[in-house]
C-alpha cells in the first residue's frame, strides 16, 4: 500500500474513532436530552424538506450534501453509515415534498393518468427506501452461543426433512448429512416426511436407519406435512431442512446454545445458501462474481431484522422450540408462505426469534427461469395474503420495530406495478406528448438526480457485500409482469390461487431462448425502442425549441437506461445447457491419490460433486486418461477412500469420476465434503465489493450483450424455421 493511501486510511480511522467516542458518550443515556434532541432533529428535517430554494440554491444544496456523503463514505464504522442515511433521507424527503407540491398539476386527462401512476410509484419507492434504511441500518451480527460442556444437558431434537416429488438422488445427500450431524445419537431423531409416499424412499430410509414418515393426505402441503409429524414426535426442538438443503455437521451445536440462554426464543434461522447457480447467475455468467438475488435478504435484511426481534422463519435451515410452535397451533396453514406467517404468530405472543448469518446448510437453486419465477410468484402471493388476513400494522403483540420490518417485507412484493410504470413512463411523452411532471427538465434533474445518487451510494455502502448496484432493477424487471396479477388478486381475495412446489434437481439438456417466459419484457423492449426512435424524430422536428429538446433528451436518457435493463432481463431468458447432472462445488481440501502401482500422491482438490472430484496435481505432472485410482479424503484424523477413474486429464490437474460407490461410501463422501462445518463459510471470498459506477457499467454491458444475443437467437431460429420448410427438406422427410 502506498504511503499517501496508508496515511489517508489512518486519518479516516482517527476521524471515525472520534465520531464513535462522541456517539458512545454518557450524555446520550439521558432521556430528557435525547427527547429534546429528537424533537429538534424532526423540526430541522421538516425545515430541510420544505424550505423553498431557487435553482442555483438547490444546486448548491445538492452538491454540498453529496460532497458530505462522499466524505463520510470514506470513513469506517456504522455511525458514518447513519450519517449517510440521514443525508439521503434529507435529500429524498426534499425531492418528494417538491414532487408532491409543485409538479402534480396536469392540464389533460392523459397527463393526469400517467402522472398519477408515476407519482404513486415514486411514493411507493420512497417509502420502501426509508423502511429499508430503518430495517438494515444496524445489523445485529449475532455470534454463536456454545452449548454446555456436559453433553447430558443438551436437549433432544427432531430433524424434519419434508419431501413431495423430488427424486431420491436429490434427497439422499440431505439424509446422509443429517446422519452426520455431530450430536449425541440418543438425543437426535431424523424423520423423512414423504408426502409422495414412495416405496423407494421407504426402502432407503430403512436401509440407512432413519424414520420414514407419511400421512394419508396432502392437505396444507409442506405446513400440513410438518404439523402431522409434530403429532408423532416428541423432541424438545425441531430442525427443519428442505429436502435439497444439506446441513453441516455443526448445525445443531452452532444454533442451539441461544435457546438455552433465552428461554423465550422460539425460532433461530440460518441463511439459505445455494451451491448451484440460479437462472440469473447461470444465464448471465455471474455465479460467485455478483451476489445472487437472495443474498441481500440472508446477508443483511435478516441481520437487520434481528436487531428488532423480527427475524422471519424461512421454512428451512431453522431451529424451532416445539412447545411454542404447538402453542400457536403448529406451522401456519392460512397462507402459502407458511414460514413467515408462523414467525409473525410467534412474535404476536411475545416470543423472540434470532438469526445467525453463518451458512450451515446448502441446497440447489431453481434450474430454469420459469421455475424461479414460479417460486417468486408464490412468495409474493403469500406475503400479500398475510398483509390482508394478519396485517402486522394492526393487532396485538408487536412492537413498532417489528411492525415496520414486517411491513417492508410485505411491501417489497408490491413492486410489480411501480417497476412497470418506471419502464414505460418516458414513453407517455415520447409517444403522446404527455407532461407527467409539471416542471422544466433542468429543475427535474437538480431534484431527482441527488435523490437517486444518494440512495445509490448509501445502499452501496450498506449492501456492498450482498447486492451490487443496479442489479435489483434487473431482477425486478424480470419478475414484475408475473407478480403483479397474483399480488393484486391476493389483495382482493386472499383465498385465490394454490400452493405450488418448487422443482429441484432437474437438468437443462440444451441451449435455448425461452420466448414464452420473456414475452412481457420483449414487448417492453420493443416499446422502448420505438419510443427512442420517436424521440429522435421529435428532436429533428423541434430542433429550434430548446425546452422541447431538453425534455426529449431527458426522456431519451431514461428510455436508453430502460432498454439496457430490459436487455439484461432478456439475457436472463437465454437458458444455458447444463453439461453435468450433478453440480460442482469449488473447494480446496487436502486429498491423497493412490495408483494401481502403489504410488501415492498428496494433492489438493479444486472442486467436488456427488459424481467425482477435480484435483490439482503438484508441479507439471500428468495422469493417463482412464487410469484407475483411489481417492482419499480426510475428516479430522480419519481417512475415507473412494474408487475413481480418470475422466479428464491435463498438465497439473485431473478430473476423477467415481466408480460405483456403496451406501457407506456415499455417506462418507457427503460427510467429508458437503457436511463439513466450514463448507460454506468462505463462499464469497475473492468477490469484488460493490461500487455504484462499476455496478452500472456491468449491468449496461450485460444489457447490451442481452440485446445482441436476442438478435442472434432470432436469426438462428428464423434460419432453422426456413430450413425445415424448404422444398428439399420436405422431400427428404417424405422419403424417410
Amino acid at each position: 500500500m502506498s504511503k499517501p493511501r496508508a496515511r489517508a486510511l489512518s486519518e479516516a480511522d482517527e476521524v471515525a474513532s472520534r465520531l464513535e467516542r462522541f456517539v458512545d458518550s454518557k450524555i446520550w443515556s439521558s432521556r430528557i436530552f435525547t427527547t429534546i434532541l429528537t424533537l429538534f432533529a424532526l423540526a430541522a428535517m421538516y425545515f430541510v424538506w420544505t424550505v423553498p430554494l431557487e435553482f442555483t440554491q438547490q444546486l448548491i444544496f445538492a452538491c454540498c450534501c453529496f460532497a458530505l456523503a462522499l466524505g463520510f463514505r470514506r470513513l469506517r464504522g456504522q455511525y458514518a453509515t447513519l450519517v449517510m442515511i440521514m443525508l439521503s433521507v434529507a435529500v429524498s424527503g426534499r425531492y418528494m415534498y417538491w414532487r408532491l407540491t409543485e409538479t402534480t398539476y396536469w392540464e389533460r386527462p392523459l397527463d393526469a393518468a400517467w402522472g398519477l401512476l408515476l407519482v404513486s410509484a415514486e411514493v411507493y419507492s420512497a417509502i420502501v427506501l426509508m423502511l429499508g434504511y430503518f430495517q438494515t441500518a444496524w445489523p445485529l451480527q449475532r455470534k454463536p452461543m456454545p452449548l454446555p460442556a456436559n453433553r447430558d444437558e443438551w436437549p433432544t431434537v427432531d430433524v424434519f426433512i419434508p419431501t413431495y416429488n423430488e427424486p431420491l438422488g436429490v434427497v439422499k445427500p440431505t439424509i446422509y448429512a443429517a446422519l452426520a450431524i455431530d450430536y449425541p445419537a440418543d438425543k437426535i431423531s431424523i424423520h423423512v416426511l414423504d408426502d409422495g409416499r414412495r416405496p423407494e424412499f421407504k426402502a432407503f430410509c430403512e436401509e440407512v436407519g432413519v424414520t420414514w414418515t407419511i400421512r394419508t393426505h396432502n392437505r396444507h402441503a409442506k405446513a400440513g406435512n410438518i404439523n402431522e409429524a409434530l403429532k408423532i414426535t416428541k423432541g424438545e426442538f425441531l430442525a427443519i431442512f428442505d429436502c435439497d438443503h444439506i446441513p453441516t455437521r455443526s448445525f445443531l451445536q452452532i444454533g442451539l446454545g441461544w435457546f438455552l440462554r433465552d428461554k423465550k426464543l422460539s425460532m433461530l434461522q440460518t441463511p439459505h445458501h445455494f451451491f448451484s447457480p440460479d437462472p440469473f447467475e447461470r444465464n448471465l455468467g455471474t455465479f460467485r462474481k455478483v451476489p445472487n438475488e437472495g443474498e441481500l435478504f440472508y446477508g443483511l435484511v435478516q441481520d437487520g431484522n434481528d436487531l428488532w426481534n423480527a427475524t422471519f422463519f424461512c421454512g428451512s435451515c431453522a431451529l424451532l422450540r416445539r412447545t411454542m410452535v404447538e402453542e400457536i397451533g403448529g406451522i401456519a396453514v392460512e397462507t402459502v408462505t407458511e414460514d413467515a406467517h408462523t414467525a409473525l404468530k410467534l412474535h404476536r405472543l411475545g416470543y423472540t426469534t434470532a438469526y445467525l448469518a453463518i451458512p450451515q446448510a446448502a441446497g440447489l437453486a431453481t434450474e430454469s427461469l420459469s421455475g424461479h419465477i414460479g417460486q417468486r410468484i408464490r412468495w409474493a402471493r403469500g406475503m400479500t395474503q398475510i398483509f390482508r388476513i394478519d396485517n402486522p400494522l394492526t393487532g396485538k403483540g408487536l412492537k413498532l420495530g417489528q411492525r415496520l420490518c414486517y411491513l417492508n417485507g410485505m411491501m417489497h412484493f408490491f413492486y410489480g406495478i411501480p417497476r412497470l410504470v418506471f419502464l414505460t413512463a418516458p414513453l407517455s411523452y415520447l409517444f403522446f406528448g404527455a407532461h407527467v411532471i409539471h416542471a422544466a427538465a433542468g429543475t427535474i434533474a437538480i431534484f431527482a438526480l441527488p435523490h437517486m445518487m444518494h440512495a445509490s451510494i448509501t445502499n452501496s455502502r450498506m449492501q456492498r457485500s450482498f447486492r451490487h448496484s443496479f442489479w435489483a432493477e434487473v431482477y425486478e424487471s424480470v419478475l414484475a409482469s408475473y407478480i403483479t396479477a397474483p399480488t393484486l388478486l391476493a389483495l382482493i381475495n386472499p383465498k385465490l390461487g394454490k400452493f405450488n412446489v418448487t422443482a429441484k434437481g432437474g437438468q437443462i439438456s440444451k441451449d435455448y431462448f425461452d420466448y414464452a417466459i420473456s414475452r412481457p419484457y420483449l414487448f417492453l423492449l420493443v416499446l422502448n425502442l420505438l419510443g427512442f426512435i420517436a424521440g429522435l424524430v421529435n428532436i429533428y422536428l423541434h430542433w429550434d425549441v430548446k425546452s422541447e429538446v431538453n425534455t426529449v433528451l431527458l426522456n431519451l436518457a431514461w428510455t436508453t437506461y430502460n432498454m439496457l435493463i430490459l436487455g439484461a432481463s432478456v439475457a436472463a431468458a437465454s437458458e444455458r445447457r447444463q453439461v453435468r447432472t450433478t453440480h460442482r462445488v469449488e473447494m480446496k481440501m487436502p486429498v491423497m491419490l493412490k495408483f494401481s502401482t502403489g504410488r501415492t500422491l498428496a494433492c489438493e482438490t479444486m472442486d467436488y460433486s456427488e459424481g467425482g472430484v477435480g484435483v490439482r496435481l503438484p508441479g507439471d505432472l500428468e495422469v493417463p486418461l482412464h487410469e484407475k485410482v483411489t481417492v482419499s479424503l480426510f475428516r479430522g484424523d480419519e481417512e475415507y477412500a473412494f474408487p475413481a477413474t480418470v475422466g479428464f486429464t491435463a498438465v497439473g490437474r485431473v478430473g476423477l469420476r467415481f466408480s460405483a460407490l456403496t451406501r457407506e461410501q456415499e455417506f462418507e463422501f457427503v460427510k467429508t465434503t458437503f457436511a463439513r462445518a466450514d463448507a460454506w463459510t468462505n463462499w464469497s471470498e475473492g468477490r469484488t465489493p460493490d461500487a455504484p459506477l462499476r455496478g452500472l457499467r456491468h449491468v449496461l454491458v450485460v444489457g447490451m450483450g442481452g440485446i445482441g444475443a436476442l438478435f442472434e437467437h432470432l436469426f438462428t431460429d428464423a434460419r432453422n424455421w426456413l430450413t425445415t420448410r424448404s422444398p428439399d427438406v420436405k422431400k427428404l422427410k417424405t422419403k424417410d
